[in-house]
């Protein structure tokens, strides 16, 4: 088996882009119109390895956790994020260039332009590598880029500075961020002008409901507010049990200030979201044993805060001990994610889970952890753990009247016995009248030690109680206080949720950057080495010729693979099979099957790999089977290689 040099050419993302844009993966959308920043349409590509993507999620998490699936809607009435804290809270900061009005978001400004002035002193020190030559080409493409930092050492303290900043930028308000514009002498990059103090900015797209528009809403910015308004009815049809999780494919929308980073940052997008609801007194997990041992690369909010971004690789278990992550339901999800986005093609070395510092927590969260993937533009969040506690549920209880609670059964009833307060309410009336209520619901108020002493002192004769400075004398036939036992057999509570919530786009995006390389021989072949599993094509049928003996055995090899669900294409275009096969490794197609002269005569189909190109050859139901093999996860091409022999490139033909 060959082997293969994956790293003979530096990562160039122009060439990626090309690729993912000459293969129409995704583009601009309304592009002839110009296009508007933050908005992308899939073509085939793109949008047949998001399905697949999507799909794995899906046995990932819904089958395999058996989580009760839900399509809630997008258009949401207003009172609903009024409630949640979104019309208030779901904001970013947003500076503004004095003399152009180009609008920045704050705290990019200041992370590109201090990481640029960052490289530029690497450079002078001569500590950074020399960029790669470009070609003409690229360098047209790229004169629209913002230029970067001129090659400027920086003092010692200065570039430290910038460093413990850059490590603490999440944590920052958008006074803060203000203060370290004008501290750091920030400006637009674009124009050198200076910009203003930061704004604060809701990014929900605002709408109305209805043809008279008395009716605001929005465009949910989250699935999540779909599942908690139907808690009762999931709980219902979870038989009143709690821990269940809730699952959410959906789109989401959010007005982004200032998106120019591609599918890292869009307007409207794909997300797939998990609500799991726990008891707030234990969460524990019963499946934690079987993940305990998974290993993971944490980033926790001490270190960030200090103003540093050392690693530390510990097994969730270990985590969970010594209390970096909370409990074991948040660090389950933790694990299964990671083992999720392994098995999609994102490579493990480039993977961190970050804590969030206590100012950039959102306004519901407790604790949250974020799956950041590392890609050209630095570490991207792409998936975000969260506690949410009993905030989303609390809220929306208090502001409808419907309670969101699991009442529960206890094993063993709950025996109690307390001091209870019991008045002459015709004899209170009498005395007090318009005050008595208010008499009424003080003394309801008092906790058990209060209620004892005022027992004690009816029990000697009558007493006052002084309520906002006005004194009511209080006489034992108004007023008794007894002791009853009461017996609790049911126990009510406001679950508490843990939120898994994934950005598909972001996923899809790094796992096209970390699976794309260019062969040792030749910069210009790109390959895509996407699993098979999330591969958008499995299988491609290359005839050898256009002849009309290929059509029934092309046929027969195509019904084939589609009853063994292997989603495959033909190429039967006139040019040449290296050609055939290279435009299918842009594509990311793990294998090709070649129908040849031999195929007709012997019924033998050769098989090639996309990282190894090496090709085996078979009869046409032992390769079918191998591939059916390989795409379905039950052998590697190692085990293939030693089902099928080697091919040594000439067709056994008799002339």
């Amino acid at each position: 088996m060959s082997h293969v040099n994956k790293s003979a050419h530096p990562f160039d993302k122009g060439r990626l882009e090309a690729l993912l844009s000459r293969r129409f993966f995704y583009a601009p959308a309304f592009e002839i119109y110009g296009g508007v920043a933050g908005l992308y349409d899939y073509g085939p590509s793109g949008s047949t390895l998001q399905a697949n993507i999507i799909a794995e999620w899906r046995k990932h998490f819904i089958v395999e956790e058996s989580m009760l699936e839900l399509d809630t809607t997008i258009m949401t009435p207003a009172p609903v994020f009024e409630t949640s804290g979104h019309v208030a809270r779901f904001a970013d900061w947003m500076v503004k260039d004095v003399k152009t009005g180009d609008v920045i978001r704050a705290d990019h400004l200041v992370k590109n332009v201090l990481e640029a002035r960052l490289a530029g002193d690497k450079e002078a020190r001569g500590q950074a590598a020399a960029p790669a030559k470009e070609d003409e080409k690229d360098k047209k493409k790229k004169k629209n880029k913002t230029a970067k930092a001129a090659a400027v050492q920086l003092a010692d303290d200065v570039a430290k500075s910038y460093e413990v900043t850059l490590a603490q930028l999440d944590n920052f308000s958008g006074a803060e961020l203000g203060e370290l514009c004008r501290k750091f002498n920030i400006r637009n990059p674009d124009t050198d002008n200076e910009v203003t103090e930061p704004q604060e900015f809701n990014l929900m797209f605002a709408s109305s409901i209805g043809p008279t528009g008395q009716h605001p809403g929005y465009l949910r910015p989250e699935t999540a507010q779909g599942h908690f308004l139907n808690f009762s009815r999931l709980l219902d049809y979870n038989n009143g049990r709690v821990p269940f999780a809730s699952a959410q494919i959906g789109r989401s929308f959010r007005n982004e200030i200032s998106p120019r980073a591609g599918l890292l940052r869009v307007r409207e997008f794909t997300m797939a979201e998990i609500e799991h609801f726990v008891d707030p007194q234990n969460k524990s997990h019963p499946r934690f044993k079987e993940m305990r041992d998974v290993v993971l690369v944490l980033l926790d909010r001490h270190v960030q805060s200090s103003g540093n971004t050392t690693l530390i690789k510990m097994s969730i278990g270990e985590a969970v001990e010594k209390g970096i992550i909370a409990n074991e339901t948040l660090a389950y999800f933790m694990a299964r994610i990671y083992l999720f986005l392994l098995k999609i093609g994102i490579n493990p070395d480039r993977l961190r889970f970050r804590q969030h510092m206590s100012n950039e927590m959102a306004h519901y969260a407790t604790d949250c952890w974020d799956a950041e993937i590392q890609n050209s533009t630095g570490w991207t969040e792409c998936v975000g753990c969260a506690d949410r506690a009993a905030y989303d549920l609390t809220v929306h209880s208090a502001r409808t009247g419907h309670p969101l609670v699991v009442r529960e059964a206890l094993k063993e009833p709950i025996v109690t016995e307390k001091e209870v307060p019991e008045f002459n309410k015709k004899a209170l009336g009498k005395t007090f009248k318009q005050d008595a209520g208010v008499l009424q619901k003080h003394v309801e108020s008092l906790d058990e030690a209060a209620l004892s002493k005022l027992k004690s002192e009816l029990a000697e004769g009558s007493t006052t109680i002084i309520i906002d400075g006005k004194t009511f004398e209080i006489a034992p036939d108004l007023l008794r206080v007894e002791r009853k036992t009461f017996k609790q057999s049911i126990r009510e509570y406001t679950p508490n949720v843990i939120e898994p919530s994934f950005g598909l786009g972001r996923i899809l995006y790094t796992l096209l950057e970390h699976t794309y390389w260019s062969r040792e021989q030749d910069v210009e072949r790109g390959v895509l080495s996407l699993p098979p599993v999330v591969a958008p094509t499995k299988v491609l049928i290359v005839p050898l010729s256009s002849k009309e003996e290929f059509d029934p055995l092309v046929q027969e090899v195509s019904s084939k693979l589609r009853r063994a669900g292997i989603f495959s294409r033909v190429d039967d275009s006139n040019t040449s099979i290296g050609k055939r096969y290279a435009r299918n490794d842009e594509l990311g197609t793990p294998y090709g099957v070649t129908i040849d002269f031999a195929s007709v005569q012997n019924k033998t189909m050769t098989i090639r790999e996309r990282d190894t190109m090496d090709q085996r050859i078979g009869s046409i139901d032992e390769v079918i089977a191998t591939v059916t093999d390989l795409v379905e996860g039950n052998i590697d091409w190692t085990e293939a290689c030693q089902r099928l022999p080697a091919y040594d490139g000439v067709q056994a033909i008799e002339s």
